[in-house]
């Protein structure tokens, strides 16, 4: 599958031949013209790459990073600034916030083609390694610590998520439906068994042979049919019986 790239630019012209020049090197090409619609397209594909110019109407490029590095879907999203500005002090200021690199206009072509390249695959190294690797960010009891972050492909494109922001998960045969806060559901080829060795069990609670629930999230709990219990969830996200044989394990908490 090939890359994308985000293109913020409020200059038309600068905007098309930088589209046209990226998509002559195969990456897919999303475009915004001013700084509040990238913000906006950057949260709606989660590209691989932003590109950005830094003077733009109704949101600057200082503006759009701050913006998206406050957001755990987009904060590790590698970022260049395009720009006229040539000021010391406007370069290490978007570095400051996080930019990956700065290149100046004119631009050369090789140059710009370089960065794309080296921080693209300087992230796709990463996202490579990061769930394979789970075990080694693992404390002594072999979990993971609740401000723990993994990589996890939502809606095709692959991204940091928090483990807080998980609400439940359910076991589909021999996938997990991972449940994110903004309702967001991620299929994985991995056991409930796997999830609930690796995630913290201060957080993390089994109440079923199927599924795994966030006491972040629970807004509370009900007796229910035979002694068993029925787990409600805050907002709209579920409810779900408690089988008995964990029952101990939330009852008196709620």
């Amino acid at each position: 599958m090939n890359n994308t790239i985000l293109l913020i630019e409020d200059d038309p012209g600068v905007l098309e031949n930088l589209k046209v020049l990226l998509i002559q090197e195969k990456y897919n090409v999303i475009t915004a013209v001013d700084g509040y619609e990238g913000v906006v397209e950057a949260k709606k594909h989660i590209p691989d790459l932003i590109i950005c110019d830094i003077l733009m109407p109704k949101m600057n490029g200082y503006e759009v990073l701050k913006t998206l590095s406050i957001d755990s879907r987009t904060d590790t999203i590698p970022f260049l600034f395009l720009t006229a500005k040539t000021d010391i002090g406007d370069i290490r200021k978007g570095m400051g916030l996080g930019a990956d690199d700065y290149l100046i206009k004119p631009y050369d072509i090789d140059e710009l083609l370089n960065a794309i390249d080296i921080r693209l695959n300087k992230f796709l190294k990463i996202k490579g390694n990061q769930l394979d690797h789970l075990e080694e960010k693992t404390n002594e009891k072999g979990q993971l610590s609740e401000n723990e972050r993994i990589f996890l492909t939502v809606n095709n494109k692959p991204q940091f998520i928090k483990i807080k922001l998980i609400t439940h998960i359910v076991a589909e045969r021999q996938y997990t439906n991972l449940v994110l806060e903004d309702g967001t559901k991620i299929l994985i080829r991995k056991s409930l068994s796997y999830w609930e060795n690796i995630l913290p069990d201060t957080l993390f609670v089994r109440i079923h042979r199927s599924i795994i629930i966030n006491l972040d999230y629970v807004l509370k709990v009900e007796k229910w049919f035979k002694n068993s219990y029925k787990v409600i969830l805050k907002d709209t996200y579920g409810c779900f019986i408690m089988s008995r044989r964990y029952a101990s394990k939330l009852k008196n908490q709620f």
